[in-house]
């Protein structure tokens, strides 16, 4: 068999291969197409949640729906905004014969898992804003109550209510809140009374009055009913609804205590003609003292101060502020306006009076504005004059008076006006000018443009320097080393007339500086222009 094989080998290798060729022929002919050999498919998935087995699923898409219901029936308990950690995660395998759990089983798994992995629970809030300040409240009813006790400060006749309402025209769901008269059968926006701003003048409360000035004999004192007009809050308030933690929302208590109560604030009062800063303490109700430790511009409470100068006050004022206006009846004793006669001789340092006031009588019912409790208008709607004023008149000059200034450059000053300890023998212990202790040999200017009156050695002086002034006033110029005008020659303000020294009594090199008014000395700081 062997030697037939070995013999005939070329004809059955060619004879297996036409067999082979026919049987791929017939195959490529009857058969349409090659199925490729598959795997067998994942069938059974392990559900994993953060990390936890809750359970075997037949099909992940349905194990992502039973996690969104677990998620959902969660925080359907609670009545706040519930944060979840959740991470879902599969494993899946082949099984011929498997088993997976009940669907109920595997959510209510999910939802133990869910409920162990709570970030933090945040619950509706209502924030009030009220300019830059903000305050969280648990309920809107909060927020009412707090600015309705903003009013009741105010509303002694409980006629007014806070009402809180949509503004149109935001982009989200924003209140804001209006005091309305409830007495008044009105709407709301008829209700509201334009109302000046805190800080307005006079000007602006008139121009904002809702009422004219009553006729005479049109309406009796009788026929006005008087009490509060209206009110309003001074600053925009808005109220949006929030989601924050429990720790972040504020008590109705200390809110109310935060918005309403008066705070330290600071502002600037402008000085006018006529005050001094004893009169300015009590206008604005802070002690001297106080008063001068706010301010840089202050040395002490015998400070000068000139008009247009600006101080530094604090004024208590709250978070919120409640704006009114009161229909009010009065009976004063009152002044006329002062009319005034000027002079263009004159300096305006210079008056006299050409007539004597005299107080009149009236009875008025005027409307009153407030912010706060501070007074920030009156208007007058009707009067009646019981016995008329007689005004003071005034004769005044126009023309702007010379101003002074220092006479050295520099210097320390080493003694002021008014009593001191005798410095050296000789010395007065009432100094009657303004000492500035410097080297020998400095020089001194003319503190105002005016003529030399005096030049010359002054005994206790040393050798001295007077200069008059065209408003009447004199200086004096002491205990120089050498002299450079001479008298009745003209200087000009700042003009170089002297060296300073230390000649006639005195304790040491030093400027001794004077100024005379009806010639009498005053103390030279309340003049010197620095």
């Amino acid at each position: 068999m062997l030697k037939f094989i070995t013999k005939h080998h070329k004809r059955l290798r060619y004879t297996y291969m036409k067999l082979a060729g026919g049987i791929l022929f017939v195959a490529a002919l009857f058969l349409p197409s090659y199925i490729k050999w598959e795997e067998p498919t994942q069938n059974t998935f392990t559900v994993f949640v953060n990390g936890e087995n809750v359970g075997t699923v037949s099909d992940v898409a349905r194990a992502e729906e039973l996690l969104q219901q677990a998620r959902r029936e969660l925080v359907s308990g609670y009545d706040d905004l519930v944060f979840i950690e959740v991470e879902m995660t599969t494993a899946g395998e082949v099984v011929l014969w498997g088993k997976v759990d009940p669907e109920e089983t595997v959510k209510e798994r999910m939802q133990m898992v869910l409920q162990n992995n709570i970030q933090e629970t945040v619950q509706r809030s209502y924030v009030l804003k009220v300019n830059n300040y903000m305050v969280n409240l648990d309920t809107i009813e909060e927020v009412q109550q707090l600015l309705q006790t903003a009013v009741d400060k105010y509303d002694t006749e409980d006629k007014f209510e806070v009402q809180l309402v949509h503004e149109e025209g935001r982009e989200f769901n924003v209140l804001t809140a209006q005091i309305v008269d409830t007495t008044a059968d009105v709407t709301p926006e008829e209700t509201l009374t334009a109302i000046p701003e805190c800080k307005g003048g006079f000007e602006a409360v008139a121009a904002s009055m809702v009422y004219d000035v009553e006729p005479v004999g049109e309406k009796d004192f009788e026929d006005y009913e008087l009490g509060l007009v209206s009110m309003n809050f001074s600053e925009d308030v808005e109220i949006v609804e929030a989601y924050v933690e429990s720790s972040q929302l504020t008590p109705l208590a200390q809110a109310t205590e935060e918005v309403i109560k008066e705070q330290e604030v600071n502002s600037i009062y402008e000085v006018v003609s006529g005050d001094t800063l004893s009169e300015i303490a009590i206008k604005v109700n802070i002690p001297m003292d106080e008063l001068v430790a706010m301010n840089d511009s202050l040395e002490s409470v015998n400070s000068t101060i000139r008009v247009g100068q600006e101080l530094i006050i604090t004024i208590p004022e709250p978070e919120l502020s409640v704006e009114r206006q009161e229909e009010v009846y009065y009976e004063e004793i009152y002044d006329a306006p002062i009319i005034y006669v000027d002079n263009d001789d004159w300096y305006t340092t210079q008056t006299r009076t050409l007539q004597e006031p005299s107080a009149g009588f009236r009875r008025v019912v005027a409307i009153v504005s407030y912010c706060n409790d501070t007074e920030t208008g009156r208007v007058i709607i009707k009067e009646e004059v019981v016995m008329e004023a007689v005004p003071k008149i005034v004769e005044r000059g126009t023309k702007i008076p010379p101003t002074y200034i220092k006479p050295i450059s520099g210097g320390r000053k080493s003694s002021g006006f008014g009593r001191r300890s005798r410095p050296t023998a000789g010395a007065s212990t009432y100094h009657k000018g303004l000492d500035w202790a410097t080297p020998t040999g400095t020089t001194v200017v003319a503190s105002c443009g005016g003529t030399v009156v005096r030049a010359g050695w002054g005994s206790g002086y040393g050798y001295v320097v007077y200069i008059d002034h065209a408003d009447g006033r004199q200086t004096r110029y002491a205990h120089l080393s050498k002299i450079l005008v001479s008298v009745g020659q003209h200087v000009d303000q700042g003009q170089k007339i002297a060296l300073s020294g230390n000649t006639g009594v005195s304790s040491g090199p030093h400027l001794h500086f004077e100024i005379l008014i009806n010639g009498k000395q005053v103390d030279p700081e309340k003049y010197l222009s620095y």
